[in-house]
């Protein structure tokens, strides 16, 4: 790590006159009055990571500015250029409604340009799914959102995406990061281009999206009869007002209830704390509307619209919020069950979810004799493995417990729009039925077994954070538990090792998936717990998945207050809690 004295010398290098003078400004007030803040700023190169960037805007190597967001960019074009010529080179950009989002979407727009490269910029802020749309609609060779998706407003993050409209995956993106890393000086990106090179999209794309959308349409008639169903949503300042009720509209949904506040756009999230739909917060505003109102549903999109948070009214009446793993379980219930209903299924159908998902997914798509895929954590993984079987097998659902679902192939990354609307679908189907969705959900859970997680973030900030988070993965690896609430570890996934350890007898054999700093322990009561670091965030994260048989819907809260107890003896024999 570099010495406070290396921090100042690499901190007054932003004191020249390449800078802006509002960086220069800020870098000498943190020379001057601030030097845990210019740590924190400089201590190290805000990394451009498999995913992209993200990090707190200001200035600094570790901060998100036009100057990281600069080199990223001139690393990327260096990279498609090498791979693609300089020639009639396509990329498209997108940006959500963070404070700075504009402006660096524009920037990085100009870069392109600069390098010769047709840009198709969005006229305004779009959701994320849009953006990976766009890319394959337009033939481009590659794209960029900028978006810190559901983290706090002081973050924002550039996403690289490729041409199949996924976030970039091996081997371009090791490939790239080799470029970013060459680009060592703000003096080697071309910020000054030909806007000539820049179209401005919008309205007629976002059709061509909803057309898409539309498609994943079901049961039209269900619709048609239950059209008036009660929708509160939220975009929560973010994205999602462009697209989510037209969205709703188009499927046929008419009774869709605003809550006027959180519409407008405004990248300090005024109304929440976090800007998060799997936080109970950030959808206070909309259960408030939808208890006034009387609607049956609540949705709530995050800021890029790629994450999508419900809550339904259980059995008293009452909203309660689902999370991840119930919306995913729904969801792909409602999809296998409605295709098996209309016989649509031709035999090469298949779901996908990541690992740290619940098996409930895995259950369903067993009970349905559909095919399914369990990938590494991140929409990336989907879609290379959309690509990979494009022609050979139909992708027709997939989700993860972090609240992001894609229900079809029009698009490469998580999509919360086409997600609120089938949602909203269900919801008729049950009403169609008599029942709600969350009978809906108690029914899966006596068919398939009842499922209850739950995931703990333990927050290390800073350098003696990551250096903190480092050293528990390294004490898990080298000294890992035997039992856990008395319950014996009978197996050791390590996906950075790529080896899976049966703790009984001690043989080993390999992990099919490429190299994560993931770590999960399966126990001999059925319970799953898996550790990783979060790629995104200053945080470690512990995701806990305990299971039991339900005889009936009449039990659920009996059982359901079971599994919380194991779930709680197990997080404090682990000292997290």
């Amino acid at each position: 790590m570099s010495s406070t004295n290396e921090i100042r010398k690499r901190a007054e290098l932003w004191l020249g006159e390449e800078f802006n003078e509002e960086t220069r400004k800020e870098v000498q007030e943190m020379l001057t009055n601030d030097e845990k803040k210019l740590i924190d700023a400089f201590y190290q190169d805000l990394e451009f990571g498999t995913g992209g960037l993200r990090g707190i805007m200001g200035a600094g190597t570790n901060r998100m500015n036009i100057y990281t967001l600069g080199m990223a960019t001139q690393g990327l074009a260096n990279y498609i250029i090498k791979q693609c010529g300089s020639k009639d080179i396509k990329v498209a950009i997108a940006h959500d409604s963070r404070n700075n989002s504009s402006y660096f979407a524009k920037t990085t727009a100009e870069i392109f340009a600069a390098n010769g490269f047709e840009v198709y910029l969005f006229e305004t802020l779009r959701p994320t799914p849009e953006l990976s749309f766009a890319i394959r609609h337009y033939k481009c060779h590659s794209g960029v959102v900028i978006t810190a998706s559901h983290n706090p407003k002081e973050y924002n993050g550039y996403k690289a995406y490729w041409s199949d409209g996924g976030q970039v995956v091996a081997p371009h993106d090791e490939a790239i990061i080799d470029e970013v890393r060459k680009i060592t000086s703000v003096s080697q990106i071309k910020f000054q281009g030909n806007k000539e090179n820049i179209k401005l999209i919008g309205d007629e794309t976002d059709k061509l999206f909803l057309d898409e959308v539309k498609k994943m349409c079901i049961n039209p008639a269900v619709i048609k009869e239950f059209s008036n169903i009660g929708i509160v949503y939220t975009p929560i300042h973010g994205t999602g007002i462009k697209l989510v009720p037209p969205a709703l509209r188009m499927f046929g949904f008419s009774n869709i209830i605003s809550v006027p506040e959180q519409d407008i756009n405004d990248g300090n999230f005024p109304t929440v704390k976090s800007p998060n739909p799997e936080e109970a917060d950030a959808l206070k505003m909309a259960i408030k509307k939808a208890e006034e109102t009387g609607a049956e549903l609540v949705m709530a999109t995050d800021p890029d619209a790629d994450r999508l948070g419900i809550a339904v009214r259980n059995k008293k009446g009452e909203f309660i919020l689902l999370n991840g793993n119930q919306t995913g379980a729904i969801l792909i219930w409602y999809i296998l069950s409605q295709y098996k209903a209309a016989g649509k299924y031709k035999g090469n159908e298949y779901i996908i979810k990541t690992i740290v998902t619940t098996d409930l997914i895995e259950r369903i798509a067993q009970g349905y004799n559909v095919e399914y895929f369990n990938v590494l954590t991140g929409f990336k993984f989907f879609a290379e493995l959309i690509r990979l079987n494009e022609g050979v097998k139909k992708y027709i659902g997939g989700g993860e417990e972090s609240y992001g679902f894609l229900p079809g192939e029009y698009v490469r990354d998580k999509d919360a729009v086409a997600s609120c609307a089938l949602v909203a679908e269900a919801a008729a189907w049950a009403k169609s039925k008599g029942k709600s969705l969350y009978e809906i959900l108690l029914d899966i859970y006596v068919d398939f077994g009842l499922y209850k997680e739950k995931l703990v973030n333990v927050v290390r900030k800073g350098k003696e954070g990551a250096e903190e988070i480092k050293a528990m993965m390294a004490g898990y690896r080298t000294n890992p538990p035997l039992a856990i609430n008395n319950s014996r570890v009978l197996k050791i996934n390590d996906y950075e090792m790529q080896v899976s350890r049966n703790m009984t007898d001690g043989t080993e054999s390999p992990v099919d998936l490429i190299k994560s700093d993931v770590l999960q322990f399966f126990l001999e009561d059925g319970s799953k717990i898996s550790v990783r670091p979060s790629g995104t965030e200053p945080k470690i994260k512990f995701y806990f998945s305990v299971n039991t048989s339900l005889e009936s819907a009449d039990k659920f809260e009996a059982a359901e207050m079971f599994l919380d107890e194991r779930i709680a003896e197990i997080v404090k024999d682990m000292k997290l809690q």
